[in-house]
């Protein structure tokens, strides 16, 4: 049996997606996660990068990249490796600025190892992370009218309602 309290119910507009919170690797991140998910804060945001055969990112207020929550945290890197299906941190170029973006891997990428902070893995559903519309290769991933999260829930909480 799942641990409820530590997997969510990513909704996207192709089904569900089942990820697994990994506290043993990035304790702060998994919190934050949880608090933000918690309140809807990803509920209808956009997918705004989204590039082809290297990852999908999500988690901008803006739709843009620039927003997020505006509660950094302290990195946590970990010697998980950036394989698909792992979900991950987004940051700028400073390792403490990751807030509440995060990307979810498409394939395995190495060059990211050891440098962004792996909060999670995907169980089930990757192929409706497959679906998700990708962004312009010439634009870095930047979608034009961007699929969005549907919603995202705790499942404890999903399945004590």
């Amino acid at each position: 049996m799942a641990d409820l309290e530590n997997t969510l119910y990513l909704e996207v507009p192709a089904g569900r997606v089942v990820i697994e919170l990994r506290p043993d690797l990035a304790p702060n991140h998994v919190a934050q996660i949880k608090r933000l998910v918690r309140e809807g804060f990803y509920d209808g945001i956009p997918f705004h990068r989204v590039i082809d055969g290297f990852m999908v990112q999500t988690g901008c207020p803006r739709g843009d990249g620039t927003g997020g929550s505006g509660s950094k945290l302290k990195a946590e890197f970990s010697k998980e490796k950036h394989v698909r299906g792992i979900c991950s941190m987004a940051r700028s170029a400073d390792p403490n600025s990751a807030d509440s973006q995060f990307f979810i891997m498409l394939a395995n990428s190495s060059h990211l190892d050891n440098q962004y902070t792996v909060w999670g893995n995907t169980v089930s559903g990757m192929e409706f992370i497959d679906a998700i519309k990708k962004g312009s290769a010439a634009r870095n991933g930047s979608v034009t009218d961007p699929d969005k999260i549907v919603s995202f829930k705790v499942a404890a909480d999903v399945e004590a309602a």
